[in-house]
């Protein structure tokens, strides 16, 4: 699918100074630089998207976990030590 974009003259200018002296083209930059943030985007959409449904779900349940837990069970795993995973708690509306 051919596009085509117009970009400002500054803009133009900084790429051409960006890809000269490599073996890339402007247009195989800008297309790597549009691919990248795509795909920045896209997890970004996901990440947010499971936030929501992590939130929604511990609204629906109350089950969370303490903080301080999950970071000393991470640190002990860092750490080689054997470890319980830390439970869910009810917390209080």
């Amino acid at each position: 699918m051919a596009t085509s974009i117009k970009l400002p003259e500054n803009l133009k200018k900084r790429v051409a100074r960006v890809v000269k002296g490599t073996n890339q083209s402007a247009h195989a930059f800008m297309v790597e630089a549009i691919r990248q943030e795509t795909e920045r985007a896209e997890k970004r959409r996901r990440f947010h998207a499971e936030a929501m449904a992590a939130r929604a779900q511990f609204q629906r349940t109350g089950l969370g976990y303490v903080l301080g837990e999950v970071k000393a069970h991470y640190r002990a795993k860092l750490q080689g030590r054997r470890t319980r995973k830390p439970a869910p708690r009810l917390w209080p509306k």
